[in-house]
């Protein structure tokens, strides 16, 4: 039997990578959004869960399948939890992850070591096309480096450093740990593990 078909409400191939990780151990087929041209995102506001709902039952309307949205953010304690849900449309449409990037440690650039505490968050919904929607979130705390290291993951991962389960430095940003176990601290994966009672559930409703 073809397994059921999950729709994920993004087209950033980072974030696709790291859901596929994150529900590789359920029995489903993670699509893109890039299979689905004509679904338009709904435009987002400030409010993460909020933000994910929306994008979830935007998609699950659009195809008739399952969706699963995310909507996540750093949140940094020297500018007031900014940028917060704005984070991907930091500094405008314009610009990429390494503009948006730059944007931020320039906007730190005048900032103690003792100011780059921060931490990243992630709200995930799950929506039928008909039925209720589940949300779950996860946070990641940790501090936020002076320049960039690393080539792994996307967004702010090169210039953020996590803290482990005893509130001390790992030593390695998001970019420079193995994917294994950055998809085993991140708000992301903290998020997804939090809701996966819910994925399950709905596939055993499948059976």
């Amino acid at each position: 039997m073809r397994s059921p078909s999950l729709v994920l409400a993004s087209s950033n191939a980072g974030k696709l990578r790291e859901f596929r990780v994150l529900l590789s151990g359920l029995e489903l087929s993670l699509r893109g959004l890039g299979e689905f041209p004509d679904v338009v995102l709904p435009e987002e506001g400030e409010d993460y869960r909020a933000n994910a709902i929306a994008k979830a039952q935007t998609v699950a309307r659009a195809t008739g399948l399952a969706a699963l949205a995310d909507d996540s953010g750093l949140e940094v304690e020297a500018l007031g939890g900014a940028p917060g849900v704005r984070s991907a449309r930091q500094g405008g449409p314009g610009l990429d992850d390494a503009g948006r990037l730059a944007r931020l440690l320039e906007e730190l650039s005048t900032k103690g070591a003792d100011e780059r505490g921060a931490c990243f968050v992630c709200v995930v919904a799950l929506a039928l096309p008909e039925g209720p929607v589940r949300t779950a979130r996860g946070e990641c705390p940790g501090r936020l480096r002076e320049s960039p290291s690393g080539t792994g993951g996307f967004g702010y991962d090169p210039i953020f450093e996590p803290l482990d389960a005893r509130g001390a430095l790992r030593g390695a940003t998001l970019a420079e740990l193995p994917a294994a176990e950055k998809n085993r601290i991140s708000h992301r994966a903290r998020a997804v593990g939090a809701l996966l009672p819910e994925l399950r559930h709905w596939l055993d409703s499948l059976r």
